[in-house]
């Protein structure tokens, strides 16, 4: 077997077993579990990086951008959603007294 397609079975698998586990986390553990991963996503960017600058065909940096892309919109996304999460907690005086909202 070709080593693209069992990269393509490993990430079909891994994001299937992905999905079925973060449906089933319960709505008050999802702020700390979205912090675990947007550490692990920035291990994937160094990851995504290697994989980019290693690669010898075309192929192989056109998929390591697209993988270092795709980490660094998941890791920005994840802060984003993460502050958003934390400013509910926040009274409404502490709101007001921040200069960008």
């Amino acid at each position: 077997m070709s080593s693209l397609v069992v990269g393509i079975t490993v990430f079909v698998l891994a994001s299937f077993v992905g999905f079925e586990i973060i449906s089933k986390v319960p709505a008050t553990l999802h702020t700390p579990l979205m912090s675990g991963a947007n550490a692990i996503s920035g291990i994937t960017i160094i990851g995504a990086i290697t994989a980019a600058g290693i690669g010898n065909e075309t192929l192989a940096q056109v998929l390591g951008f697209v993988a270092v892309v795709m980490a660094t919109v998941n890791v920005v996304g994840g802060f984003l959603v993460t502050d958003r999460m934390l400013e509910m907690f926040k009274s409404k005086s502490d709101r007001k007294k921040r200069p960008d909202g």
